[in-house]
């Protein structure tokens, strides 16, 4: 059961489920994207530079020697470096709103979630956030396919749970993070 709970977690990293969110909407809806250029620009953003954490933790001083919170500190730093440069190069060749959308509420959640950890020392699961908003993110742009994404979080948090890694609530919050920060995006976007 180990085994099975720790392939779950590694199958659904939020870069993974960025990259199910991308192809999906470039397979399903690819004016999203408005071309292949800012789809690219938005896969290497959203998906390879937040991956990369996980290969250069044993090779960046600072963080080689503190096992998972380094690892996860790591990824966490890769991964808003990623929604922030992503949105600023977006902005800067036009775009079409949707991408905007996409990576403000990655910023808005990532944002959230270092609050949650760093200010608040509230363990707030970045990975069942990077699993929900994904999923919210395509049932938003109208792809019902996110409504899978329930059955995803749910063995998402079931694995997490029995790997130790998060507490019931620690999940709980994660999940909400998606849902706050799209609200926010609407609220900039129609508001």
């Amino acid at each position: 059961m180990k085994k099975v709970a720790y392939i779950i977690r590694i199958i659904t990293v939020a870069p993974i489920m960025a990259l199910v969110l991308l192809l999906v909407l470039y397979l399903r809806a690819p004016y999203t994207f408005g071309n292949l250029a800012v789809f690219i620009s938005t896969v290497f953003f959203l998906v390879v530079l937040p991956l990369l954490a996980y290969p250069l933790q044993p090779l960046i001083k600072k963080y080689k020697d503190k096992g998972r919170e380094g690892q996860r500190t790591l990824a966490l730093i890769f991964a808003v470096s990623g929604y922030i440069l992503g949105f600023a190069s977006t902005a800067i060749i036009g775009a079409p709103s949707a991408v905007l959308v996409i990576y403000i509420s990655y910023m808005v959640s990532g944002l959230f979630v270092a609050l949650a950890n760093k200010v608040f020392h509230f363990k707030a699961s970045g990975h069942a956030c990077g699993v929900a908003g994904p999923f919210m993110l395509l049932v938003y742009f109208g792809q019902m396919i996110g409504y899978l994404g329930i059955g995803v979080l749910v063995m998402a948090c079931l694995a997490s749970v029995y790997m130790k890694r998060h507490t019931w609530s620690q999940l709980l919050v994660g999940t909400s993070i998606p849902f706050a920060a799209l609200g926010i995006v609407m609220v900039i976007f129609l508001g």
